[in-house]
């Protein structure tokens, strides 16, 4: 399980083997072994104690900004496997293998969006003719990116338009979905420009935080990408790895309007954009933990998604020792 703290003022401690928090003059415990993370989304205090016990455990205590950007992590800071596979890394950036790899992630999502919107058609039969319309361009654009030759640096700038283009399109459609009243005009970050945006700017930060762990856990460089170039203190390949599971997050924000549990009150306003408030982040962090951890058919596994994370993670990790020349 994640142990989420989200109450202004929480003070987490250690007691023996059990994390114990105490907020709104409330104490509860959670014992070490069932938490696999932790997750900090507001001003809160914690004993070096507690953080003893989660390194002992291999648990990692993440912060994540108002936003829902991951800002800093307590790590144990051992690396999760050998060196070989950093050095593999930076080798097949040049390589064939390293293109098709970046690929599979990209047409993973690209997948991932064809088939969320053909759930959809199903259940929204006046939407249908829209839906089909939507779905058509991303196959098209699919078909593109499955054709792409070259090394990744003379053909980054077009995977990255192809993406771009998909993603317009997808976001234009799943715009339809939302009532009418929070629907919304593309992507908008940092802050949000509406509801929709700032429930899944929040979710992506969740999932950047789940990825980065999985790639420290496997013995991959959160900073060694392959389609996001190298920039300064940027996590480039959790960029990448994040596109499989994205659609974690889209599923868990349209399904909570779906079920009419967004309301204007769960967002704060700033002066240029949205921000979730201590309601809004329970509301979204509850309907995405279920979703996570949720047990799916997976690989032939059965297995949940936040654990799907960790297992693709090692696989790849696998692989790069594998694919050498």
């Amino acid at each position: 399980m994640q142990l989420v703290i989200n109450t202004y003022g929480a003070y987490l401690q250690r007691r023996g083997e059990l994390f114990q928090i105490k907020a709104d003059g409330k104490v509860s415990e959670v014992s070490a072994r069932k938490v696999q993370s932790i997750l900090i989304t507001t001003g809160a205090a914690f004993s070096t104690d507690a953080v003893q016990l989660a390194t002992e455990k291999n648990i990692d205590i993440l912060f994540l900004d108002k936003y829902g950007d991951p800002f800093g992590r307590v790590w144990h800071g051992r690396p999760g496997s050998t060196t070989a596979i950093r050095r593999r890394q930076l080798e097949i950036a040049g390589e064939k293998y390293g293109l098709k790899l970046a690929l599979s992630w990209m047409d993973r999502k690209i997948q991932n969006q064809i088939d969320f919107l053909t759930a959809m058609r199903d259940r929204r039969t006046r939407l249908s003719t829209l839906l089909t319309e939507a779905i058509g361009g991303l196959k098209a654009m699919q078909l593109q990116l499955q054709d792409t030759e070259g090394g990744l640096d003379q053909v980054r700038d077009q995977v990255m338009g192809l993406e771009g283009r998909a993603s317009r399109t997808y976001w234009a459609a799943v715009s339809r979905l939302l009532p009418e009243t929070y629907r919304f005009d593309g992507r908008s970050r940092n802050p949000a420009k509406d509801e929709f945006n700032c429930l899944l700017n929040y979710a992506y930060g969740v999932l950047y935080g789940l990825v980065e762990r999985a790639c420290l856990l496997a013995g991959l460089d959160p900073y060694i990408g392959f389609v996001h170039t190298d920039h300064y203190n940027k996590p480039s390949l959790v960029f990448d790895v994040i596109e499989n599971y994205r659609i974690w997050a889209d599923e868990t924000v349209v399904q909570l309007f779906s079920r009419h549990k967004i309301k204007k009150a769960l967002f704060d306003q700033l002066k240029n954009g949205l921000t979730l408030n201590k309601e809004g982040k329970a509301v979204l962090l509850e309907a995405l933990t279920e979703h996570l951890d949720e047990r799916i058919r997976y690989r032939n596994r059965n297995i949940s998604r936040r654990d799907a994370v960790q297992f693709d993670l090692h696989r790849i990790a696998n692989d790069l020792l594998k694919e050498k020349p």
